[in-house]
């Protein structure tokens, strides 16, 4: 899924850290970061963070429900 113009970061890496399965971030080579470790989480924020917010990065998580709760954070933002 891609995730576009998120401004609270901090939030979006708590969901991802109450996952209960693998979340995935595809880099624009096409590597893929396991975010559910703290080392990938600065990663990607040092590659796709920029003025605040994270314009565009794509996820991958692998169980219905993660998917669910980042879908709940996308249209909520919380």
């Amino acid at each position: 899924m891609k995730v576009m113009n998120i401004t609270n970061v901090n939030g979006l890496f708590k969901i991802i850290d109450s996952c209960s399965g693998k979340v995935e971030l595809v880099t624009n080579e096409g590597d893929r970061l396991n975010l559910k470790s703290k080392l990938s989480q600065y990663v990607a924020l040092a590659n796709v963070f920029t003025e605040g917010k994270i314009d565009e990065m794509e996820l991958i998580a692998y169980e219905p429900e993660d998917i669910k709760k980042l879908l709940a954070f996308m249209y909520n933002g919380e």
